[in-house]
């Protein structure tokens, strides 16, 4: 594969904090790479530089000679454009400088639009959600079709709805990208290498061909080596410092060349040691109530309305120790509203909703509603004295925020200084030393690195009380749910077994509300409608052909000859089957129709 992008010892550091020294690498042709790395690893900063829109201390950017770049950063800058701009002007604008006929850009841009799933291209851009400016961002640097894209957290904002339709739109990408997303899914799915900054590796970075499962592999097989390599460097080391305790004389070359030897191997067991340290996330674990009650929630036909409008029910939902419940829907489809009625901050319009005697109820918020940003690190860890009480034993403060990341030279910063990660970590923190017989966690993993999101997903599985999770986390929500309950928003939900059942009932709701196109006029469409109806027929076109690979999917694993004597098992794997194909015929019809 040829080069198109290499950095070579590229060193950046903010204050006397570096985020990465001598860092050096090369992206390729073919290559769908995902860079993760914990907060504050320099990620984003890397994105810039290799971008040209940030300098390195030291080190250069080499890139192919007439490389076009593509670059998506976290925020967009649609504050800033004229009034009553729309979606359509942004693209076209987009194509600006390419070389395209008026009438190729307009065609460029109606095609874009459709497969991102614009129904009305004329809508100005300040009506729009922070996800639909999301994909608007996405697409205006993908329309440009570069030499390489560079995307920073293109997931965020995004409902899951949301990241279900970037994944099947990047697949199409006929360029190169890298791409810096939290989400462990989205790399499973869209990657074929994958690269980790991070100061336990020696050389500041790990590179993993294939997928994030493949990553997960090969790094563990890294550490391992790594760690093996220190027991054997320290036992030799052992060696080597009894022998220079008996004061060797350097009278001999080779006693010399041994002395120096003997130097170079402690050198290096304190850089193993360091890089395996730098590893070492925090023992995070849920405390949990000693309740032996089978029922701690019970909600009967409950309703709720919020502005005139109904967002689910009737609902009947019950929650025993340990259980683990994941909630879906859009955004605005009342998932925070159903655990703020869950811990007793609402109550329902109607039905009835009981609590067990003396409930504990812990409430994770996604707004962070809970902190004092003017307070210091310290008291927010620790309220009052030097210790917290922790599954019965004293820990000192400082021993506490070691366990949660965070640097002594903290200790005395106010939280309005810290990332949004440290600041979920603070509130992790206070998590731990709380009995709680129902966690309720509304989006948890927001600016949570990877490392961060590991240990957070464990100490979920192992809480032994009932548990009630909102995130966009799609690899978070089906490792720790034994079920899901969406709600659309419009007053229906319903329970499922995993994603792809969820998916699938998503895609029947959807074809099932779309309207019926209308006959054209004696006179005939006006051109409006008929860019309409082109725009529409491609969007069907391409979620046709989505759906077709899932129903290919879906046969290939009811074929596997693994599973051909688990009646449970084919029987669940051909009804998944049943509905790809249920889905493919909808969408067909549809397609029929606006052909007709």
């Amino acid at each position: 594969m040829a080069i198109l992008l290499s950095c070579q010892n590229l060193s950046k550091s903010f204050g006397p904090r570096p985020l990465f020294e001598g860092l050096s690498f090369g992206l390729f042709e073919g290559e769908r790479t995902g860079l993760i790395g914990p907060n504050g690893a320099g990620k984003s900063t890397l994105l810039k530089i290799l971008a040209g829109q940030e300098s390195c201390d030291s080190g250069e950017v080499i890139a192919r000679r007439g490389l076009r770049l593509g670059y998506l950063p976290q925020q967009d800058n649609f504050a800033d454009a004229p009034e009553g701009w729309t979606a359509r002007d942004e693209i076209l604008k987009a194509l600006d400088g390419l070389g395209h006929e008026q009438h190729e850009r307009e065609r460029c841009a109606d095609e874009g639009l459709a497969a991102a799933g614009f129904a009305d291209p004329a809508q100005r851009v300040n009506t729009f959600s922070g996800g639909w400016r999301k994909r608007l961002a996405i697409l205006a640097q993908t329309v440009r079709e570069p030499d390489l894209l560079l995307l920073d957290e293109p997931t965020n904002h995004l409902d899951i709805e949301g990241v279900l339709w970037l994944e099947g739109f990047v697949e199409k990408f006929r360029f190169p990208f890298l791409v810096i997303t939290h989400d462990r899914r989205f790399l499973e799915r869209v990657t074929n290498r994958v690269i980790e900054l991070n100061k336990r590796y020696p050389t500041g970075h790990f590179s993993s061909a294939g997928n994030y499962s493949a990553f997960l592999e090969n790094r563990e097989a890294f550490f391992d080596a790594q760690a093996s390599r220190e027991d054997s460097v320290r036992n030799i080391v052992r060696g080597e410092i009894a022998w220079l305790r008996k004061g060797p004389k350097a009278r001999t070359t080779k006693q010399k060349a041994r002395i120096d030897r003997a130097g170079e191997l402690i050198n290096e067991l304190a850089e193993l040691e360091y890089h395996n340290a730098q590893g070492r996330a925090a023992g995070l674990d849920f405390v949990g109530g000693d309740r032996r009650t089978n029922i701690l929630v019970r909600a009967s036909n409950i309703e709720k309305s919020m502005g005139g409008r109904r967002l689910f029910g009737p609902l009947d939902l019950v929650l025993s120790p340990g259980d683990k419940l994941g909630l879906l829907g859009g955004n605005g489809s009342g998932k925070s509203t159903l655990l703020k009625l869950l811990s007793g901050e609402l109550e329902p319009d109607s039905g009835s909703l009981k609590r067990a005697d003396g409930l504990r109820v812990a409430v994770f918020d996604q707004h962070r509603a809970q902190l004092d940003l003017d307070m210091p690190l310290r008291r927010a860890l620790c309220p009052s004295g030097e210790h917290v009480v922790y599954k019965g034993a004293n820990v000192h403060v400082r021993a506490w925020a070691t366990r949660f990341l965070f640097r002594q030279e903290q200790m005395e910063m106010p939280l309005r200084l810290l990332s949004g990660g440290e600041q979920a970590r603070v509130l992790i923190a206070g998590f731990m030393l709380r009995p709680a017989d129902v966690l309720l966690l509304d989006e948890p993993t927001n600016d949570l690195d990877l490392q961060s999101l590991e240990v957070l997903e464990n100490s979920m599985q192992e809480f032994p009380g009932a548990l009630v999770l909102v995130t966009h986390d799609r690899y978070l929500i089906e490792r720790v749910s034994d079920r899901l309950l969406a709600l659309d928003g419009r007053g229906n939900s319903g329970f499922f077994a995993d994603l792809s059942q969820w998916e699938a009932w998503t895609a029947r709701r959807r074809a099932e509300a779309e309207p019926a196109p209308a006959p054209a006029a004696a006179s005939g469409p006006s051109s409006k409608e008929t860019r309409e109806t082109r725009a529409a027929i491609r969007k069907l076109e391409n979620e046709m052909k989505t759906a077709e690979e899932q129903a290919a999917r879906a046969r290939l694993a009811l074929e596997d000859p693994a599973i051909a004597t688990d009646a449970a098992e084919l029987a669940a794997r051909q009804k998944k089957l049943d509905e790809a194909l249920a889905k493919v015929d909808a969408l067909f019809e549809r397609w029929s129709s606006l052909h007709g």
